[in-house]
């Protein structure tokens, strides 16, 4: 595994809006992705450099955008983070389905996620 950023997610107050902006200016294309206020966002070409991600309704006026970087075990990664100074923010949580998510902040105060792909998640 190489544990490359593989995801960002975009905040947004009026999420509407925010697509409405990222549709008109880049082009971007958005999917409804489950019941909350997520949407998937695809950027471009597959084949091109760069990736997708997703704009969302904020949860907390002070919510950071995020980049999620990919590992074969949030436990794992768990414990690196928190034995080089960085601190879990979000525990390890279930997307149905998927994966699983975590969120840390860096020893900068920087907030990411960690993404652990596995289809039997609940």
């Amino acid at each position: 595994m190489n544990n490359r950023v593989v995801h960002f997610e975009i905040p947004s107050d009026n999420p509407e809006k925010a697509i409405s902006f990222f549709q008109t200016v880049f082009g971007w294309s958005f999917q409804k992705f489950g019941t909350e206020e997520y949407w998937l966002v695809n950027t471009g070409d597959e084949n091109a450099r760069g990736i997708n991600g997703a704009l969302m309704k904020k949860k907390d006026p002070r919510q950071p955008m995020v980049n999620t970087i990919l590992v074969e075990s949030i436990d794992d990664y768990v414990q690196k983070i928190e034995s080089a100074g960085g601190k879990i923010v979000v525990t390890k949580m279930a997307v149905p389905d998927v994966g699983y998510i975590a969120y840390f902040m860096d020893p900068d105060n920087n907030i990411h996620g960690i993404w652990e792909e596995d289809e039997s998640a609940k």
